[in-house]
């Protein structure tokens, strides 16, 4: 009999055992770009855990504009809020690339909490570099340029995607950076120019990843670093040059 698996990052790292008696509690579902799967201030029913695409968190004023705080891929699991108790979300979860995600009920994370300090621990561990992602996130929404932003989204979703070749529109960078779409189409020009990208409609492809690591500075990497210190790499081999 084949050990039971998943491409999720975090799942992955508890120990077999435990894992064979976690997975039996989830479902997979298929979740598609566009999709809002959760809403600011939704109770939480499940807890989700990528397996492929991508999605942003979301923060949202009061009037509706919308703006990101964080991104995540199969290294991650949703909502944190799950995990430090609370049963209502922060964040909206908006799918940008979609794929599959296994889902588990809320209070079943928890009550197998409750039992396993392996998946305890992790959980907590995860959140704690989620939170660092927040705040690089902050930091470079206020100290950095709109291309060393943009070199840092670029990135955060190269390193999830697993495809030099991302579906990323202008409109939906725009979102990200909290900027309009010309800011993000001069910005892209520029990144494009130092031959870091290229960007056609709806896609913008990675040439050389060292050359966005340069353009993204400082405002790219202690959150991932933290990430492979204390969980694991976000991938199996990273991302090629």
């Amino acid at each position: 009999m084949s050990e039971p698996t998943t491409r999720n990052r975090l799942l992955r790292t508890l120990p077999p055992g435990e894992l064979e008696e976690l997975l039996p509690q989830f479902e997979r579902v298929d979740v598609h770009k566009g999709e809002v799967l959760i809403t600011v201030g939704q109770p939480l029913e499940f807890a989700y855990f990528p397996e492929g695409g991508l999605s942003p968190n979301l923060a949202v004023r009061n009037d509706g504009r919308r703006l990101e705080v964080g991104c995540f891929g199969y290294e991650a699991m949703v909502s944190t809020s799950t995990v430090l108790g609370s049963d209502r979300a922060p964040h909206e979860i908006l799918v940008q690339v979609g794929g599959p995600w296994l889902r588990i009920r809320a209070e079943a994370l928890r009550s197998v909490m409750r039992r396993s300090t392996a998946l305890h621990d992790l959980m907590l561990r995860y959140t704690h570099t989620l939170v660092m992602t927040l705040s690089q996130t902050a930091l470079s929404n206020g100290a950095f340029t709109i291309e060393e932003r943009l070199a840092r989204w670029i990135l955060m979703a190269h390193d999830r995607l697993e495809s030099d070749e991302l579906p990323l529109t202008h409109d939906f960078l725009a979102l990200m950076l909290g900027t309009t779409r010309s800011s993000v189409t001069l910005a892209t020009q520029a990144v494009e120019g130092y031959g870091a990208i290229r960007a056609k409609r709806a896609l913008i492809t990675v040439r050389d990843r060292g050359v966005l690591l340069d353009l993204a500075g400082s405002s790219y990497g202690p959150a991932e670093a933290e990430y492979e210190r204390l969980i694991g790499p976000f991938r199996d081999k990273p991302p090629h040059a």
